[in-house]
């Protein structure tokens, strides 16, 4: 594996830099990315790749479960909170998009025994953040019907973590003033399709060739 990552390094010297070199020169002093990706660490989720986007367009954070805590002012050391604050009033960003994903193992991980959750603690912990999820999911779906619990999991955690983004001044305030937009998407892993939230109809929707202009 280690000769496969050096391997990947000579190979990206020699040809990806090489035809990115203007590119790459013109990021050296300066950074203007125009979204901000927040998304689940798994390594299924590329988001240069989902989004065909070049390196200085995105800023991402990717955390277990792609989770927003709702901000606070803390002395303690908030990564995610930090990153969010940093895009928001340093870099400016004009979108911020909430990233969850099929087969989501943070998800998952919400419906574990306890037994099973002894040897990830800080896992647990941070999971805490989106307990809120379990017990809407529990209203909607029947307990025996897996599939769809994990699916709707996903899906409104994506929810529950926009609601937490709202919580931090900043993106409240430029929401309002309609200077930042906030996308939720749920990207199936399987298939690369895309399911988008949409605010007003309040569900996820699939999106479509012809929908996106």
């Amino acid at each position: 594996m280690l000769e496969k990552l050096f391997q990947g390094v000579k190979e990206f010297q020699q040809e990806d830099f090489e035809k990115h070199r203007k590119l790459f020169e013109s990021l050296y002093n300066n950074q203007d990315p125009h979204t901000l990706f927040i998304g689940c660490c798994d390594s299924r989720v590329v988001p240069s790749m989902i989004t065909k986007t070049a390196p200085g367009e995105l800023f991402i954070i990717r955390n277990i479960a792609n989770i927003v805590p709702p901000y606070k002012e803390t002395e303690e050391f908030v990564s995610t909170i930090a990153a969010i604050e940093y895009a928001l009033h340093k870099i400016n960003i004009k979108n911020i998009v909430i990233c969850g994903h099929s087969n989501c193992g943070g998800c998952e991980a919400l419906y574990l025994e306890e037994e099973k959750t002894k040897d990830i603690p800080n896992v647990k912990k941070w999971l805490e953040l989106a307990g809120e999820v379990k017990k809407r999911v529990s209203k909607i779906v029947p307990a025996n019907d897996i599939r769809a619990r994990d699916w709707m999991t996903e899906q409104l955690n994506v929810v529950l973590q926009i609601e937490h983004l709202l919580t931090y001044p900043g993106v409240k305030k430029r929401v309002k003033e309609g200077s930042l937009n906030i996308l939720g998407w749920h990207y199936i892993i399987q298939t690369g399709e895309i399911y988008n939230y949409s605010f007003e109809k309040r569900k996820f929707e699939l999106l479509r060739e012809n929908d996106i202009k």
